[in-house]
């Protein structure tokens, strides 16, 4: 559709783009991303024909863009720039029907119920129905926005150029703007090339990126290539990570605000001195958020959180929504379940175990509870009906240091085979295959990290890391189970 041959172009003989060449797709999303005076709105402008390239050629469905004229190009590309203004005081649907021009053998002498059914079409598309007969100059930034892409696609064009289309617009229309986008070039082949200044719309929506640096292309490639830490760090200057999309498979980038000497001073240890207990909770509050992973009924999944609790129910536990429940009940408690990881357990809380583990450059603090009347081995659990009960063991590893997202799930699989090892050591069985017990049915796991101090690379094993957390979920499990069946047998 599209094809770029290494062309240079700028303002007044200085060449801004260099030597760039791509091609694009019919019905692709192509981002074209780059820090500010990279070249990204040059390039723009000679794709769309009003600036011209000094050397090179743009080559618009296998015809050079010199040997179009104006009205002819306007039928294939629209134009939608980055600060659309409106000179004169035109209705909305006046200004969006003037896309219509190329279309148009006269002054809209012609104008036919197909231009008609286009406007009406691509204002309903773009949100903009319900104030078309009012004047352009009463509407806000993002509304007007959206009024300019209406006159844009009131072409009917094959290939639609964008400059920041989501400038001045909130999240809800930038999303729908996106999805509308990525409708079109798929459903309708349009092709879409815009340019992004914000990375993570650009890596969720576009099929393909173009970064530029210094008015040269740095890379041409599918977003997870263009979207790496190193790469975006060294274009962009600044520090910067890469995280997945929760929902979907595309990279997104987060920034990493630079701490204060204080920041870097006031490192917080959690310890025994931080966990309050009653007969209903173990709860610790830490006085910073922590980097969590957690299987908890509230707080699942990864997230930061500086509230911890571990409530005790009835063995007769049941309710239609025990999220709901649990989160209320949390705020119930004063704590917010945003900032909250929550389980449940069915063993008295009394019966728990924890225990301080220092090693040189980092500490744990690891607090269990347990209970074995749900015992399940787990590589016989067919044998045993579904039913959801209160989790027994629940394990809780805070680490006084800082975690890479490696170490965090390498430190889930230590303290899982720890366990295992203590119930094997403690001869728990499985009631209904009569084997050695691996865990309960409804067991739950929480590692949290303070980020401070020592980086922890890993946590397998045989790692530093790695054997305190072994034996000291190891220990604590073992007396935990101790406990509890010294009850039993009371």
């Amino acid at each position: 559709m599209l094809s770029v041959q290494k062309v240079f172009g700028g303002y007044a003989g200085k060449s801004i783009v260099k030597n760039v060449s791509f091609e694009v797709g019919r019905g692709e999303l192509f981002g074209i991303l780059g820090p500010n005076g990279s070249g990204k709105t040059t390039l723009l402008k000679m794709l769309s024909g009003i600036l011209p390239v000094s050397s090179g050629n743009v080559m618009i469905k296998g015809k050079s863009i010199k040997d179009y004229s104006p009205k002819e190009l306007a039928k294939i590309i629209a134009v939608l720039p980055q600060h659309s203004s409106q000179a004169f005081s035109y209705t909305v649907k006046e200004t969006v029907s003037l896309g219509r021009y190329a279309h148009q053998k006269g002054w809209f002498q012609s104008w036919s119920i197909e231009d008609e059914e286009a406007v009406n079409r691509v204002m309903e598309q773009t949100g903009i129905s319900k104030f078309q007969n009012q004047d352009i100059q009463q509407l806000s930034g993002g509304e007007r926005q959206r009024v300019f892409l209406a006159q844009a696609l009131a072409q009917n064009p094959e290939i639609l150029l964008l400059d920041e289309p989501t400038n001045h617009l909130d999240l809800s229309y930038q999303k729908e703007l996106l999805d509308l986008l990525k409708t079109w070039a798929k459903d309708c082949g349009l092709t879409v090339i815009s340019i992004f200044h914000d990375l993570n719309l650009a890596g969720l929506y576009c099929d393909r990126l173009l970064l530029l640096e210094n008015g040269e292309i740095n890379i041409d490639h599918v977003p997870n290539e263009v979207l790496k830490e190193e790469r975006i760090r060294d274009v962009y200057k600044t520090r910067i990570e890469k995280q997945p999309h929760p929902r979907v498979p595309a990279p997104q980038m987060v920034l990493v605000p630079e701490k204060t000497a204080a920041d870097e001073q006031k490192l917080i240890r959690i310890d025994e001195s931080l966990l309050q207990q009653s007969e209903e909770m173990l709860i610790l509050q830490s006085p910073i958020p922590m980097r969590t992973m957690s299987s908890g009924v509230v707080g699942s999944g990864t997230g930061w959180n500086r509230n911890f609790v571990n409530r005790h129910v009835s063995k007769d536990y049941d309710c239609s929504d025990h999220r709901l429940e649990m989160a209320d009940y949390i705020k119930k408690q004063g704590f917010e379940p945003g900032e909250t990881v929550g389980m449940m357990t069915a063993v008295y809380l009394e019966d728990f175990s924890c225990r301080l583990y220092e090693d040189e450059d980092f500490s744990v603090y690891i607090v269990v509870t347990a209970g074995v009347g749900n015992a399940i081995d787990a590589s016989r659990s067919k044998e045993h009906s579904y039913h959801m009960t209160p989790g027994t063991i629940n394990t809780w590893v805070f680490v006084n240091g800082n975690m890479t997202e490696e170490a965090f799930i390498q430190c889930i699989m230590t303290a899982t085979e720890a366990k295992t090892k203590a119930m094997q050591d403690q001869q728990v069985m499985d009631a209904v295959t009569g084997t050695i017990a691996t865990g309960t049915s409804t067991d739950s796991i929480l590692i949290a990290a303070t980020q401070q101090g020592e980086k922890l690379e890993y946590a397998g094993t045989i790692t530093p890391l790695g054997k305190v957390v072994g034996k000291g979920v190891y220990e604590c499990t073992a007396e935990a189970i101790q406990n509890s069946k010294r009850r039993i047998k009371q």
